[in-house]
């Protein structure tokens, strides 16, 4: 009898392994992994721009001052030129902006770091005189001095180096802040003239020059603005920048006090003028861009 149950029992598990084997597997649906934003803005670009430009410091400073005095008599000659001499001219730089540019994009997901660089042109530059009649220690004796001066300056090009931060907003729309590397050429040219018309017989007083300074500077710059890429591949951008490339100081001539053929005293006259601006401008860009990657799904 116990042979028989344990035979029936033998029976009935290996049928239901059987039927089990028979009966179709149930698997897991695979699990699904959105994919990240798709990377519009990764890879290199160029393009072009053109805006304005305008001097946040427009004068030129002229100024003068005492480097030898023959004698306590010629000190009241000597600082009384000094003070009839200083001016400030409105040498505004104003004017069109344009050029190239080109970069690279690294996106990671609404996130975008870049690169860019570019080189400008500028229209611009400006000239401004001016003549002044001062009293010398002499005035009650109808001696005046009669100081002329005229300076003009101009940004010759504009270039930038700069690194680029921004968050894109919507898929195509992009806000960033930027700052790096400016540099650029700079001319300033300043003419002067100071006479004394009716000075004492035996007495010359006369100071003449012209200076200039023509050079490369390097300074900086920082600003923002908005990038919409309105079709694949293409984008475009309004910037604002503040650049700064320093002052530069040159010198322009001296004046002399002269009786006969003695010089009683002397002044150097000296120019500075003061290149930063800001910026406002309008580019189009062309994006070579890499190819992203697709939705990531996970298998089991």
């Amino acid at each position: 009898m116990n042979k028989l149950f344990a035979c029936v029992a033998s029976l009935a598990i290996l049928s239901g392994a059987a039927l089990a084997a028979d009966l179709p597997s149930r698997k897991e649906a695979p699990v699904y992994f959105p994919p990240p934003p798709t990377a519009l803005w990764n890879g290199l670009y160029v393009g072009l721009n053109a805006g304005g430009a305008w001097d946040a410091t427009a004068a030129t400073r002229v100024a003068s001052g005492p480097f030898l005095i023959n004698g306590p008599a010629n000190a009241p000659w000597a600082f009384s030129s000094a003070a009839a001499g200083p001016t400030s001219l409105s040498t505004r730089n104003d004017g069109f902006i344009g050029g190239g540019q080109i970069g690279a994009n690294f996106q990671y997901g609404n996130v975008l770091l870049g690169i860019e660089t570019d080189l400008q042109g500028l229209a611009a530059g400006n000239g401004a005189s001016a003549a002044t009649i001062a009293p010398t220690p002499l005035a009650a004796a109808g001696l005046f001095f009669v100081t002329t001066t005229a300076s003009s300056k101009s940004l010759d090009y504009l270039g930038t180096v700069r690194a680029r931060m921004g968050y894109l907003v919507t898929p195509t729309l992009l806000a960033y802040a930027t700052g790096g590397l400016a540099y650029g050429g700079i001319t300033s040219t300043t003419n002067y003239s100071q006479i004394i018309p009716n000075d004492t017989p035996g007495f010359l007083f006369a100071g003449l020059g012209r200076g200039q300074s023509s050079s490369a500077r390097a300074g900086w710059t920082v600003g923002g603005g908005v990038e919409w890429m309105f079709l694949p591949n293409w984008s475009a951008k309004v910037e604002y920048l503040f650049y700064d490339l320093g002052d530069v100081t040159y010198p322009v001539g001296v004046s002399t006090d002269l009786f006969l053929s003695s010089v009683l005293a002397a002044n150097a006259i000296q120019a500075r003028a003061s290149y930063e601006g800001h910026i406002v401008r309008a580019g189009v860009n062309y994006h070579f861009n890499w190819i992203a990657p697709g939705p990531v799904l996970a298998k089991y």
